[in-house]
């Protein structure tokens, strides 16, 4: 089996062939896409409460997660381009990145963001912070091409295309079937096109009958059936509250297929009382969770994201904070009393 290694471009890998969607390197929060089939699969805002600060920074020395997959490294930013109070530019964005130690980020996006798709990449590779993934268009037209000419332009390679869809439950298994053809017709040219950059498409779910993991689960076995391997789940648990009864049944189904994983702060029914995205460590199921997925053996990159009116860097830091003191109850070690988030009360 062949891995994939970083050049000296943090932000560019060279492709070999191999066998699994992600592999673990040898170092923490490294990662190296493989090839599967033949089709690639892997890529200054003001002033916070101190109490938030001081957590996050001391969780550069002293609290950093000993579990690798909670490592700084392994974490990816998102939501947090047009969610962002700060209004960040690219320059400033990458910065915080950098100084608050996350070793990815997932770019969406707004039409006033495409100008500076260009300087995001480069500013991007001038602050060590690697590119993971791109929020991506539903279907393949001249956005979603100008999107994969930035990357080629920047040799981006093994990014993730994170493509999300909708649609009201199906009625029997003749609608389901025509519904899974209908959703391979529609990704298909977007995982081909995917393919000869080398990248990988992650289904995104963001609710409706596209974003149940089953469904998306019969989605990839179909496009698999017809030569396309380069497909994969990208989860986000804020968009996830009615699966909690089922969670750990459904992490063990989408596993193999399970490119990325996005965090939230979660309680039972979050999203129907106000609390659908809360900072990681402010709800009550989330030490289970992240149990669930610890204990999964699953390796792959992890999301927090801001997904706010909140200014983004104090939304991460919050969740860094929640992070570490869950991860210290994980590890057995001292976590100390449950953080107060700056930027929720």
């Amino acid at each position: 089996m062949s891995w994939w290694r970083e050049g000296p471009n943090p932000n560019r890998t060279n492709s070999l062939n191999g066998g699994a969607l992600w592999r673990r390197g040898r170092a923490p929060g490294s990662w190296l896409g493989l090839a599967v089939g033949g089709l690639l699969l892997g890529g200054c805002g003001g002033s916070f409460a101190t109490r938030a600060a001081d957590r996050a920074d001391a969780a550069g020395t002293s609290r950093r997660a000993a579990t690798p997959l909670f490592a700084r490294t392994n974490l990816v930013a998102w939501c947090v381009v047009p969610f962002d109070a700060g209004k960040r530019t690219p320059a400033q964005r990458a910065a915080m990145l950098q100084r608050l130690g996350f070793g990815w980020l997932a770019y969406d996006y707004r039409a006033e963001h495409v100008p500076t798709f260009d300087d995001e990449l480069v500013q991007l590779s001038k602050h060590n912070v690697r590119l993971l993934a791109w929020w991506f268009p539903g279907e393949l037209n001249d956005e979603a091409r100008h999107i994969l000419d930035v990357l080629k332009r920047h040799d981006q390679r093994g990014v993730q295309l994170w493509v999300s869809g909708g649609g009201e439950p199906v009625r029997d298994a003749a609608e389901e079937k025509a519904r899974v053809g209908a959703e391979v017709r529609r990704l298909r040219p977007i995982a081909e096109a995917a393919a000869r950059q080398d990248c990988v498409v992650a289904l995104y779910n963001h609710g409706g009958w596209f974003g149940e993991p089953e469904n998306q689960i019969k989605i990839i076995q179909r496009l698999k059936e017809d030569g396309i391997s380069n497909v994969g789940i990208v989860y986000n648990q804020h968009h996830g509250h009615a699966h909690l009864d089922r969670f750990e049944e459904l992490l063990r189904r989408m596993k193999p297929h399970l490119l990325a994983f996005n965090l939230n702060g979660m309680t039972r029914d979050g999203d129907q009382h106000g609390k659908k995205i809360l900072p990681l460590g402010q709800g009550d199921l989330d030490l289970t969770l992240l149990r669930l997925l610890r204990d999964s053996g699953w390796q792959g990159p992890v999301g927090l994201l801001n997904h706010t009116d909140e200014d983004a860097e104090g939304r991460l830091r919050d969740n860094l904070a929640g992070l570490d003191w869950l991860v210290a109850q994980l590890e057995g070690r001292p976590a100390g009393p449950r953080p107060e988030p700056a930027t929720w009360r």
